[in-house]
């Protein structure tokens, strides 16, 4: 288990400027790339015992967060 925050910026950063743009001109990947920052602070906090929880939602929220981010991908890679 890593303790490292996995922020959007660091695991696409090829991918900055289309996620600047991304933000500003598109409501909804706005609210997902939101969405993604909340739930991976939400797992960090988990993971480094700050706020913890039991295994159960630690994984869930896990889950959530790489749907998430294959979305906001699949957003920034998108012809």
């Amino acid at each position: 288990m890593s303790h490292t925050p996995h922020e959007l910026h660091e695991e696409f950063p090829e991918l900055a400027a289309k996620m600047t743009e991304l933000k500003v001109s598109d409501p909804h990947f706005a609210k997902l790339a939101e969405e993604y920052h909340e739930l991976n602070r939400a797992v960090h906090r988990a993971e480094t015992n700050v706020e913890p929880t039991d295994q159960f939602n630690e994984e869930e929220m896990r889950k959530k967060r790489a749907i998430l981010k294959d979305e906001i991908y699949r957003m920034l890679t998108a012809a």
